[in-house]
């Protein structure tokens, strides 16, 4: 009886010595974090469904995984549980989970998820993700989506993008075109390392995705003040072999909308669009090959531009600009990812293009009457640009989930060959000239970048060296009598640019509240050699060390409304373009010619930004402002009473952009939603006086410019039966000012259909742009001794037809 008595003593005593510690490990709650994987490829997937649920399948919690597939479900009582995570497209994985008491913490590292080819190709998706990202720093669109602009070029088929505008063969965002394009997240030959170009010409064929990036981090380059758009190539990434073919063709200019001038050739109508497309992918066990091929190839009437300039004197002269253009792009891009180990993989590829353009120009002058021709020029610009790219790409992921060092090189090379033979007819005699243009441009970039998830974020930082070089050669051939040409200002020059940066990124979240703050420390040394001989230039050039900083702050103010605070600084330097030296004669009276004094422009960004989501859609607003120093523009002047007019590259003084952009999606119906947007922004840039070198030393003095401007786009997109989409896209621009003057409004009106047939893996589209024939660009520009009126005709109206099939 004693040792009964004695043992019920010490259990009671035991049980009121365990019971505080069982409390308190009851009370103390757990964060269960993990990354998200497909296991194919180990690449991580983003907003992927966690559920947490009790072992009799009762809902405990859930979330979704971030931008790169990390989850964390906070609050968590540490028992048994069992793990749910779905995803369209793949398996869903099932699992038991025992959530100890010993870890305010646990990490169950990386769950892999197995690709469902069967439910790819049944399921129907009807909702779309949201395409502002939840930091509301970046959009993302899907190309294929856009209908109302497939078979087209890149450029088009961001015409109806949110924010973007596009003008003489550039993109704009929010009024700007300060904008870096990156390709697969870099800088390449395709679309400039400084200045954008070339997106007139990539075929969109070739794209899958396209993101804006109002306010980038640290880790990104700090040119582009208005942001960053990252064009992502299409790539495979199924087992086995797999691929699509596609082809596209077209007719534009399809009807003449302003007669020429007389004693010119016919402009450009029903001209010809065709675009073959070819990707094939092999994934087998640890590699994976892919290959995509596209080749463009198109006629257009590239410009239509009739011009009234005036002088002070009282001489009126009316011209037209007109330029047929053919152009053929061949882009391609080969290589392969070797998945060495669960933790080591290594990709190499290359990427060649090949743009071949011949403009036929012709550019008649007549006095105010147009019945006197004074003079007509007539061009053959015959252009090839070759640009090919290798890249090494290593990643070598710890166990940590999300830990990883990535170690990159790029070399690029790049030519510009320009050959331009022109016919100056005057009424008392006509001279045969030409130019060549050689410009070899060679590029490396080595880059360090490491990352590592902390318990409430995220750390970046890394290192990147670029080397470029572009060694140009200019030479005139002028006639013997007569000649236009400035034949001292050809020659030889060289264009040298060092930039060694550092960075550091850290992003914090809790329940409410999200931070990110970066720095980016970069030095750039620039210099330009100019061949001695010049008769205007000197070798110039200029070095800086300087911070770029970014901060952004998110506060949720529950799960369906956020709001977030912005601030970088940004650069954007000269492009070799803006700085060469050589005069450019494919406007007869408008010369173009860079400055190699010009210094970089410095731009600091502030944004506020909210988003609330309902069930069938959401509402983003902006309010944005931007201060810009020494900002770089093109100056036109004239010079000892002659009627041709310089276009030379200066830096104004400060200037100042500042709006509002607002973006609304909403499901109407179950057959159509739409999608809103509208950009408002008051530019202004202030007086400025600038010394122009060429020919000879000018002053040119401006008075401060301000305007109102903004823009509407407009698209409603159904989704019937059958597979069978449509959209239609409605664009506003309203008027804008540009340096020395304005722009006037812009309107178009687009629409597309497409068809899934053949069991969805083919697809049929149709598609019209422009489809009133509105879209004309009319200018004013006011310089010292003349002013212009312009209206450019160029071809906007288009029809396409296409056909994709996947395999």
């Amino acid at each position: 009886m004693g040792v009964i008595k004695m043992k019920i003593r010490t259990v009671i005593l035991m049980s009121l010595f365990l019971s505080p510690i069982y409390l308190m490990a009851q009370g103390s709650l757990v964060s269960v974090s993990g990354i998200i994987k497909k296991k194919v490829s180990e690449e991580s997937l983003p907003f992927v469904n966690v559920v947490l649920k009790d072992i009799d399948s009762s809902f405990v919690a859930g979330t979704i995984s971030n931008d790169h597939g990390l989850f964390t479900i906070s609050d968590v009582q540490p028992r048994n549980y069992l793990i749910e995570i779905s995803y369209v497209g793949f398996t869903k994985y099932s699992a038991p989970l025992f959530v100890g008491s010993n870890s305010k913490y646990i990490d169950i590292g990386s769950i892999f998820m197995d690709e469902n080819v069967q439910q790819l190709i049944e399921v129907v998706v009807t909702g779309n993700q949201d395409a502002i990202a939840g930091t509301m720093d970046k959009k993302t669109y899907t190309v294929d989506d856009n209908v109302s602009q497939r078979g087209g070029s890149l450029l088009q088929s961001m015409n109806n993008l949110p924010g973007v505008t596009t003008h003489d063969g550039q993109v704009q965002l929010r009024g700007s075109d300060q904008v870096m394009i990156l390709i697969d997240g870099k800088q390449t030959a395709m679309t400039g390392f400084g200045n954008q170009k070339g997106l007139d010409n990539i075929p969109a064929s070739a794209v899958a995705k396209i993101e804006i990036i109002n306010n980038p981090s640290a880790k990104y380059d700090a040119n582009g003040n208005a942001g960053i758009i990252n064009i992502m190539l299409k790539k495979q990434e199924q087992s086995g072999l797999n691929g699509m073919v596609g082809l596209s063709t077209g007719l534009g200019a399809l009807w003449i909308r302003k007669e020429n001038l007389p004693g010119i050739r016919p402009q450009y109508t029903g001209t010809p669009k065709i675009n073959p497309s070819f990707s094939l992918n092999y994934r087998k066990t640890k590699v994976n090959l892919f290959l995509q091929a596209d080749n463009l190839y198109t006629q257009t009437l590239n410009k239509n531009e009739f011009v009234n300039r005036t002088y002070d004197d009282g001489t009126v002269i009316n011209q037209q600009l007109k330029r047929n253009r053919n152009t053929n792009f061949f882009t391609s891009k080969a290589g392969f990812d070797w998945f060495v180990n669960d933790r080591n993989t290594l990709t190499i590829s290359g990427l060649f293009t090949q743009e071949s353009i011949k403009d036929y120009g012709d550019q008649p002058f007549f006095n105010e009457n147009s019945d006197e021709n004074q003079r007509l020029w007539q061009f053959l610009e015959d252009e090839v640009l070759t640009a090919a790219m290798a890249s090494f790409a290593y990643e070598h992921t710890f166990l940590q989930p999300g830990r990883k060092l990535n170690i990159g090189f790029n070399y690029t090379f790049d030519r510009e060959d320009e050959k331009y033979f022109f016919t100056n007819t005057r009424p008392s005699y006509s001279v045969e000239e030409s130019f060549f243009l050689i410009a070899d441009q060679k590029v490396a970039d080595f880059t360090f970048d490491y990352t590592r998830p902390l318990k409430h974020g995220l750390l970046e930082t890394g290192m990147k060296l670029r080397r470029r070089t572009i060694p140009t050669d200019m030479l005139f051939n002028p006639s013997a009598t007569n000649s236009v040409l400035d034949t001292g200002a050809d020659g030889k020059a060289t264009y040298k640019e060092t930039i060694p940066a550092l960075y550091g990124n850290y992003t914090y979240e809790v329940k409410k509240l999200e931070a990110e703050v970066g720095l980016r420390l970069e030095y750039i040394d620039l210099k330009y050699e100019v061949d001695p001989r010049h008769n205007t230039y000197q070798s110039d050039g200029y070095n800086y060390l300087q911070p770029f900083p970014n901060v952004r702050i998110t506060y949720k103010l529950n799960d369906r409304n956020k709001i977030s605070a912005f601030f970088n600084r940004r650069v954007d330097r000269p492009d070799e373009v803006d700085i060469r030296i050589f005069p450019k004669y494919d406007d007869a009276e408008i010369i173009k010619v860079g400055n190699p004094g010009l210094q970089p422009q410095f731009t600091n960004g502030f944004e506020l930004g909210y988003k609330t989501d309902w069930n069938e859609g959401y509402l983003y607003g902006a309010v944005y402002h931007r201060i810009s120093d020494g900002t770089i523009a093109r100056i036109a002047t004239t010079v000892d009473n002659s009627n041709l007019i310089y276009n030379i590259s200066q830096n104004a003084e400060k200037s100042y952009n500042t709006g509002m952009e607002v973006v609304v999606t909403q499901a109407l119906s179950e057959i159509i939603d739409m999608n809103l947007n509208l950009n408002g922004y008051y530019n202004q840039i202030d007086a400025f006086s600038v010394v122009n070198q060429y020919p000879v030393d000018n002053i040119f003095t401006a008075e401060m410019q301000k305007i109102y401007a903004g823009n509407i786009k407009l698209n409603t997109n159904f989704k019937f039966g059958g597979g069978t989409e449509a959209q239609l896209t409605a664009i506003y621009i309203t008027p804008d000012i540009i340096p020395q003057g304005t722009i006037d409004s812009r309107i178009s009106l687009d629409v597309g259909i497409k068809k899934s047939i053949q069991k969805d893996k083919g697809e049929l589209f149709f598609n019209g742009t422009d489809l009133l024939n509105t879209m004309v660009v009319k200018k004013k520009i006011k310089g010292n001794g003349f002013s212009y009126t312009s209206s450019d005709y160029y071809e906007t109206q288009v029809i396409r037809l296409g056909y994709s099939y996947k395999f």
